[in-house]
């Protein structure tokens, strides 16, 4: 599998609490993801985890869903940063192993966008891919 590309803006120490499941560099939660987990999860009243899964569909053959989730599997994949966790499935994991989880503001709107070096192709949205 290939690396993730590096980010500068992630690399701020102490940003990742810890990993269960994976190691430090299979996947990674922005802090621009976390603060806007946490606060979605805050106006909720829910606790701010973040799970990340993938279903065959899309326009590109798979596709991302996030949720918050009311606590994580015994089985999922746990990534931890600002105190927001990050939860992904076995069967997921296999599909974003590598990625990081951003979340992006811009002119056409604001989203969480997954940055997959596993990924041959994707749709212009981004929320679909193709391995």
């Amino acid at each position: 599998m290939a690396p993730c590309r590096s980010l500068p803006h992630l690399a701020a120490p102490g940003r990742a609490a810890y990993i269960r499941g994976m190691d430090q560099h299979t996947l990674t939660l922005s802090p621009s993801a976390a603060a806007r987990v946490a606060a979605i999860a805050e106006k909720q009243g829910k606790p701010a985890i973040l799970r990340l899964s993938v279903e065959g569909g899309g326009c590109s053959g798979f596709q991302y869903r996030f949720g918050l989730a009311d606590a994580p599997e015994a089985d999922d994949s746990i990534a931890e940063t600002d105190g927001v966790r990050l939860v992904v499935d076995p069967v997921s994991l296999d599909l974003v192993s590598g990625c990081v989880v951003d979340y992006v503001e811009s002119l056409g709107g604001a989203a969480f966008r997954v940055e997959n070096p596993n990924a041959a192709s994707g749709c212009g949205c981004g929320s679909s891919f193709s391995v």
